[in-house]
């Protein structure tokens, strides 16, 4: 069992991922999942879509460098240890994990040079921003109505 990833390189400046997902949002293509990682002058992006073969072709038709391969993908419960326990199977099997991300969450980390910045450049955005006490208590649901009483 598995799901079809859509790998993309994209120069690492600021749109070109903005591009590939605004392409993806005119197709109606969902994302429910990616990593995108620096490599320097380029990045690659990987997706996990509801579309596969059409976000492929979106992509070809803009001339994008893109490639589809297969992942595992496994559901994990929300308590403690379930991903140490994945990789420690896959560890005792002798299978490397060559790399892993989360897919279908609310929750998304960017990684960005000025922290201040994109913080300042998202408020007034109707985006909710969390905090480390937010991902500790979203098993209990409370980061829910804590983003909701701080107006965030």
């Amino acid at each position: 069992m598995s799901v079809s990833q859509i790998s993309v390189f994209v120069e690492s400046r600021p749109g070109h991922m903005a591009r590939v997902l605004d392409a993806f949002h005119e197709a109606e293509i969902n994302v429910r999942g990616y990593s995108a990682s620096d490599t320097g002058d380029y990045g690659i992006v990987r997706f996990i879509v509801d579309a596969p073969d059409r976000a492929l072709s979106v992509l070809s038709d803009m001339g994008a460098a893109a490639v589809k391969t297969e992942v595992l993908c496994v559901l994990l419960p929300d308590v403690p240890g379930e991903l140490a326990r994945i990789m420690g199977i896959m560890a005792r099997c002798g299978i490397n994990v060559e790399y892993s991300y989360s897919l279908i969450s609310t929750f998304i980390a960017l990684s960005v040079k000025d922290l201040d910045a994109a913080q300042r450049a998202l408020e007034g955005e109707s985006i909710v921003m969390i905090d480390q006490n937010d991902l500790v208590d979203f098993s209990t649901g409370v980061a829910a109505a804590h983003a909701s009483t701080e107006g965030r």
